[in-house]
């Protein structure tokens, strides 16, 4: 028996559940379109701790989505994660986010792919088969209106997450469906954390650095023109 504590911070969702074995116990979460993680991440744990009825000490590990992503909302999530393995001597997790997000849909045939923004018109993609197995590795790219069309000349392409709703003007294609509502989601995580578990497929907790995918890059502040 494993109870898990599961934290999704990748994308604007701040998404928390504890599972035991896979199933969830309890869940919070807020996507109100703002990156509220730093204010809301740690009073949401202590409520779906106090929901499922179990103590922290008492959880027997902890996973986290480990991106692509948000570079600001990867930190917190993982720093969040890390200190709660280190304070209570816990085996850390990490959860591709785009697999995880891939779980939020099922499919009898085609392809899935998980969209995250990445700003402009570039998102963080990845492509599954029908069994949420990867077809093609992730990347970092510019959207066109031939982006995936390998994919959508054989057979229909379900394109979700938050990335994928400014693509709709730009892929046109008769196989394309987009899928609106979904983003990454600690409910999605909670089998893949508990597989990994069983197999103890574990993190380094010291050394342990999200998957950003993209370098971080600080933009600097315009000076302003003085006003005389």
């Amino acid at each position: 028996m494993a109870y898990i504590l599961n934290i999704e911070t990748s994308t604007k969702n701040c998404s928390v559940s504890i599972a035991k074995n896979g199933e969830i116990l309890a869940i919070k979460e807020l996507n109100n379109g703002q990156y509220s993680h730093a204010e809301v991440l740690h009073p949401f744990i202590q409520d779906i701790l106090v929901e499922a009825n179990i103590k922290m000490n008492k959880i027997d590990a902890v996973a986290v989505s480990k991106g692509p992503g948000s570079y600001t909302g990867l930190r917190i999530g993982v720093s969040a994660a890390k200190g709660f393995c280190f304070a209570f001597n816990k085996p850390l997790i990490s959860i591709d986010t785009l697999t995880s997000l891939s779980y939020s849909i099922t499919i009898k045939e085609g392809f899935i792919v998980p969209m995250i923004d990445a700003r402009r018109m570039e998102v963080y993609s990845c492509v599954f088969n029908k069994k949420h197995q990867k077809e093609r590795a992730i990347k970092a790219e510019i959207i066109d209106d031939n982006s995936f069309n390998a994919y959508l000349s054989e057979n229909k392409v379900y394109f979700l997450g938050d990335g994928s709703q400014k693509c709709k003007e730009i892929i046109t294609h008769k196989n394309a469906v987009f899928v609106d509502d979904k983003y990454p989601s600690a409910k999605e995580m909670a089998i893949l954390s508990y597989e990994k578990y069983k197999i103890s497929d574990i993190e380094d907790v010291a050394y342990f650095e999200p998957f950003y995918l993209k370098d971080f890059i600080v933009i600097p502040e315009k000076k302003k023109k003085p006003l005389f």
